[in-house]
């Protein structure tokens, strides 16, 4: 009966129950457009953390970030670090921001990493045409297909300048993407000096353990060998990316705004409508009341109104926030939904209409069961 009478109440207008819907229906768009975007720009940041196979980071003291690494290493931080007991392999990285001169005119800027599979440190990932063979092949480089047009080429066998070296696109991956702008360009980590000038400078050593080898005890043995450069875990460097791009330029600040903003706009609109609802029916609910209906039963009659208003909202809104995903996966951010983030959402939905919902009982409490024998 509590549903019954729900329904009821609903869809008596439905006018206004399709002003309630649009508000949840807006609200969970936005939110999950925002939070779709927060998860795949940090995935975007963290991509190549993730994919190297490194128990400890060493880096230039100042170094922000994986694009941003600061001041280059030297041999003689790797020495210091491999004559500490418990580290089995140090592996160097490069990683800096490059000039890439089109082909046909015009310049733009790509993060040029240098890395040898070999290694088992950094190996470039997804890759779909072509191999890491192909990419140690004279002047060979690796790029994603996302960037092919802002690089100014077309694909596999086309040349560019980078940095004081000519360069040809022998291999391409997709969904390599860069939070920066600056597309990821692989190459070997002897071409990727050359690139530069350099003969044996790195910017970062990726660290590899001894199985067994307690990961803090050899961080504070290698913070106190190297004095010149820092020494980080795998996810003490990934919170410092993440904070760096999303917080400290604000980006991330901006999208869980616009999450809170939503969520906010949401519960306003289906606490006026349910209230509004509510205030119609006032003589239906004093009726109930004189029938000796419990201020609960009436109560759980306007939360189940919520209810239903949150679950229709909800997959009417889910449904356009996977639309809008899958047109996003070939744009330079594209959006991320995980089972976590749609189950997080449809909590907030119930949530966001249970809370618009207590404008609407306070109401009812204050009926007088008398005002009906009065009409």
């Amino acid at each position: 009966m509590i549903l019954t009478l729900a329904f009821r109440n609903l869809f008596h207008d439905r006018i206004r129950l399709a002003v309630t819907l649009v508000g949840i229906l807006f609200s969970i768009v936005l939110v999950a457009v925002q939070l779709g975007l927060y998860l795949g720009a940090s995935n975007m940041i963290t991509a190549n953390i993730d994919h190297a196979k490194a128990d400890l980071w060493i880096a230039a003291y100042g170094a922000k970030s994986f694009e941003d690494g600061g001041m280059l290493l030297t041999p003689r931080e790797r020495h210091q670090a491999l004559a500490t007991p418990g580290v089995k392999a140090v592996i160097p990285l490069v990683v800096r921001f490059a000039e890439w001169r089109k082909p046909e005119g015009g310049s733009t800027r790509v993060v040029l990493v240098g890395t040898d599979a070999e290694d088992g440190g950094l190996v470039p990932f997804d890759l779909v045409e072509g191999t890491w063979e192909d990419i140690k092949a004279p002047e060979a480089i690796a790029v994603d297909k996302t960037y092919l047009n802002e690089l100014g080429i077309k694909g596999l066998g086309d040349t560019a300048q980078i940095a004081n070296g000519r360069v040809r696109v022998r291999a391409l991956t997709d969904g390599v993407r860069s939070f920066t702008q600056s597309p990821y360009a692989y190459t070997t980590l002897n071409r990727s000096r050359a690139l530069f000038g350099d003969s044996d400078n790195t910017t970062f050593y990726l660290v590899q353990l001894q199985p067994g080898a307690n990961v803090q005890k050899v961080q504070h043995e290698l913070a106190s060998r190297l004095e010149g450069a820092e020494v980080l875990t795998h996810e003490e460097f990934r919170d410092r990316s993440l904070k760096q791009w999303l917080f400290r330029t604000g980006a991330g600040v901006a999208l869980i705004g616009g999450a809170l903003l939503g969520s906010l706009v949401g519960t306003v609109i289906v606490a006026q409508t349910l209230y509004s609802s509510t205030k119609d029916h006032l003589s239906e609910f004093a009726t109930l009341r004189a029938l000796g209906s419990s201020s609960g039963y009436i109560h759980k009659v306007i939360l189940a109104q919520a209810g239903i208003s949150a679950v229709v909202g909800y997959l009417l809104g889910i449904s356009i926030a996977l639309t809008i995903l899958v047109f996003s996966r070939n744009t330079a951010l594209p959006m991320v939904m995980t089972p976590g983030l749609a189950f997080w959402l449809f909590a907030l939905t119930v949530g966001m209409c249970a809370i618009s919902a207590l404008s609407a009982i306070v109401k009812v409490t204050k009926i007088d069961p008398a005002t009906v024998f009065n009409r």
